[in-house]
């Protein structure tokens, strides 16, 4: 990883996105309290939440293109830009609740661009296949390395400086980022043509087996989450305080950040490949041993295995980022990313409505980890016969 490290753009791009990350956790933080505190409710709560992932269909599947049809690094910057004013706004004390909703929903459509083109960039700067990976590894440590420090010390913060001040933070992270890309960031011509079909590079996925395949890893991570949505539950049929709920969300992320680093510094790419089929399933896997309804340690145990097995996301990212074409990274990466997003929340919803039907928690994360092994096993088996055929079998 340090030899992705020495590369100055992505030191820029790596470091743009993990310092507004770490206000995105902020603000998460600062909405949450800050909605239930005006209103009262969970239901306003859990609204607010969802629409932090509401605008990822749209705009992944929409805008994302932008990434494609002009210069990425300033797509990148003036996405980050809009989003940081549009968060400002959100950080103006008394701001009425549906306005607040709006801006919300705002600031989700301004980074499916800016995602899009992050991605697209970052496989840009790397002429070689293995760093690029290592570069991603960085990443995804990086970003649950975030998260956990979030979960710890977000409650915290937001406490001692306000929820006004947290987002007005958020808002100053995304407007460093848009600095840095464009200073330190290399300015490249558009990878396509504004002539090109606006959703050509959707269809253009669809009709590639290879890619359908890597896709199909990724969508099991919707069954991995399950245990993260019902967090709570789980510790409450484990006897437990609420402490053991930020526990129980914090094993996954911790577990992800130890194996990206086991499977960057001791496996080779080619062996990552090879083994994303075995590893996606047991990653689901794992979650059949709540069918055992284990106690905390346990549990915890049970859910690190699985965060760190399930760290062969990021192969499968890398990957499908490699075997796209330049001139439709963007939108392929928006396709790939809302699949992704989608499939987590369907998972969580679908593990709520079971668990509240069962009336079991841990018997919903091990229904979970069924599901997952009978879907991976045919997903497992197409990769290998896939695999060996592309990105040969990609066609143009």
């Amino acid at each position: 990883m340090r030899e992705a490290l020495r590369n100055a753009e992505y030191r820029a791009l790596w470091f743009a996105e993990a310092q507004s990350c770490a206000g995105d956790q902020l603000a998460k933080v600062a909405l949450a309290i800050m909605v239930y505190g005006r209103t009262g409710s969970p239901l306003w709560a859990a609204i607010v939440y969802a629409l932090t992932f509401l605008p990822a269909l749209a705009g992944g599947l929409g805008l994302s293109q932008l990434a494609d049809r002009y210069p990425r690094r300033a797509v990148l910057a003036t996405s980050a830009a809009v989003q940081g004013v549009l968060v400002g706004c959100m950080a103006i004390p008394g701001t009425p609740l549906p306005i607040l909703c709006v801006l919300l929903v705002a600031v989700q459509l301004a980074g499916a661009p800016a995602n899009a083109a992050q991605n697209a960039i970052t496989r840009e700067v790397f002429a070689n296949d293995e760093v690029y990976l290592r570069s991603q590894d960085l990443r995804g440590i990086t970003m649950n390395t975030v998260m956990l420090l979030g979960l710890g010390g977000g409650g915290l913060l937001v406490t001692a400086v306000g929820t006004s001040w947290a987002l007005a933070i958020d808002a100053a992270t995304f407007l460093v980022s848009a600095v840095v890309v464009r200073c330190w960031v290399a300015n490249r011509p558009a990878a396509a043509g504004k002539q090109d079909s606006w959703f050509g590079s959707i269809r253009w996925v669809a009709g590639q087996r290879p890619l359908r395949v890597l896709i199909g890893l990724s969508w099991l991570v919707g069954l991995a989450v399950v245990p993260e949505g019902l967090a709570a539950p789980l510790a409450h049929e484990m006897g437990e305080s609420q402490h053991a709920v930020g526990w129980l969300l914090a094993a996954d992320p911790l577990g992800f950040v130890v194996g990206a680093f086991l499977l960057s510094h001791y496996v080779s790419a080619e062996a990552r490949t090879r083994l994303l089929g075995v590893l996606a399933l047991g990653s689901v896997a794992t979650l059949l041993g709540f069918a055992w309804k284990p106690n905390l340690t346990a549990a915890l145990v049970l859910l690190m295995l699985a965060g760190a097995i399930g760290a062969y996301i990021i192969t499968v990212t890398a990957t499908f980022s490699t075997w796209v074409p330049n001139e439709m990274r963007g939108g392929a990466s928006g396709v790939y990313r809302t699949g992704l997003r989608v499939a987590q929340g369907v998972g969580v919803a679908l593990g709520g409505a079971v668990a509240q039907a069962t009336g079991s928690a841990a018997g919903t994360v091990a229904i979970a980890g069924m599901a997952g092994v009978l879907l991976a096993v045919p997903v497992a088996i197409s990769w290998t016969r896939v695999r060996v055929l592309a990105p040969a079998a990609i066609g143009s």
